[in-house]
């Protein structure tokens, strides 16, 4: 993965389900590493490593309040995966259109 390459970070940072969680997590607000750790079986360290990750991948913002670090979900790189996502959702929309006519042209009529 190479920086002249977003998605791609993008996409390898939302391939792991802790990291997904903890997206999942800060899409209802802020909140401290600490806080983000609760729900795993792993250690702060653990949980700093994946939020790392999240933020060279630009989707967690990390900032510094006194002693805590809060963090927050960074929602641009999520509008650029959607866009990516959008152009082959539009394409498999027309195949399944195309599909169920075809099973309603084909499927035997029944007798009333």
């Amino acid at each position: 993965m190479t920086a002249a390459d977003p998605l791609s970070t993008t996409f390898a940072a939302l391939a792991d389900p802790t990291r997904r969680a903890i997206l999942a997590r800060l899409a209802k607000g802020d909140a401290t590493v600490g806080e983000l750790a609760q729900p795993f079986a792993m250690t702060l360290p653990g949980v700093s490593k994946h939020l790392r990750v999240l933020r060279d991948a630009g989707l967690v913002v990390q900032g510094r309040d006194a002693q805590w670090r809060p963090c927050r979900l960074e929602t641009d790189r999520l509008r650029e995966v959607d866009a990516w996502v959008a152009q082959y959702r539009a394409i498999w929309e027309s195949r399944f259109d195309r599909m169920e006519a075809y099973l309603r042209e084909i499927e035997p009529e029944e007798s009333a």
